[in-house]
C-alpha cells in the first residue's frame, strides 16, 4: 500500500490558490482512477482506490499546509506504513508553470508543507513538484503562492492534472523516469 498526499489548505477561499495544486492533484488522481467516496480521517480527507495492481490511499491534510505532518505521520502509523510508502504533491516555486519533476528526499525549499512532514517523518519521502513559478522578486512570492491561477493557466493546468493522473500508473510502480517523460510528452 502506498500514501499519497496532495498538499493545500482547506476551504473554497484557497481552492484555486497556486499553493493547493497538491490537492488539486490528488483529486485529479481519485476522478480518473475511480476512487472510493471521500472520508474524513487523519485530520484530512481520505480515499481509497488502486492504481493499476497498487492499493493507494490519498490523503488531503486538512490541518492546514504549516502543520500537514501531523496528519501524514497519523495515517502512516495506523497503516503501519514506512516513509518509502509515502509520496506527496506540492507546488514548487523553483520549476517552471505547469512542469513536474519526482525527487527523492532533499530539503523543504521554504515550503512550509514539506518543512512540517520533514519535522514529522525526516526528509526521505518521495515528491511530485508541480512548478508554479518564481515571481521574479522575494517581495512577490507570499501572494503569487497564496494567489489564484489566472485565467490564462487554467487550461495548461487542466491538461498538467490531467497527465498526472493519467501516468500515475508509473508512478505506484516506482519508475518516477518514465512518470516524468509520459507527463511531458502528453503536455508536449
Amino acid at each position: 500500500m502506498q500514501l499519497w498526499v496532495g498538499l493545500g489548505n482547506p476551504g473554497a477561499q484557497y481552492a484555486m490558490h497556486r499553493h493547493n495544486v497538491g490537492f488539486m492533484a490528488v483529486d485529479a488522481i481519485a476522478e480518473v482512477h475511480g476512487f472510493g467516496a471521500t472520508a474524513k480521517k487523519f485530520q484530512g480527507w481520505v480515499q481509497e482506490g488502486r492504481i493499476g495492481t497498487t492499493k493507494v490511499l490519498l490523503l488531503k491534510p486538512a490541518t492546514f499546509m504549516n502543520d500537514s505532518g501531523r496528519s501524514v505521520g497519523e495515517a502512516l502509523r495506523f497503516y503501519k506504513l514506512d516513509v518509502e510508502a509515502l509520496t506527496v504533491f506540492h507546488d514548487e516555486l523553483d520549476l517552471a508553470p505547469m512542469k513536474v519533476k519526482v525527487k527523492q528526499g532533499g530539503g523543504t525549499a521554504g515550503h512550509n508543507g514539506l518543512r512540517s512532514i520533514d519535522q514529522h517523518l525526516g526528509p526521505d519521502f518521495r515528491r511530485v513538484r508541480i512548478g508554479i513559478g518564481h515571481p521574479g522578486h522575494k517581495d512577490r512570492v507570499t501572494g503569487h503562492v497564496l494567489g489564484n491561477y489566472a485565467k490564462a493557466e487554467i487550461d495548461p493546468l487542466s491538461d498538467l492534472l490531467g497527465a498526472v493522473a493519467a501516468e500515475a500508473d508509473w508512478l505506484a510502480r516506482g519508475d518516477d523516469v518514465r512518470f516524468m517523460n509520459d507527463v511531458a510528452l502528453r503536455l508536449g
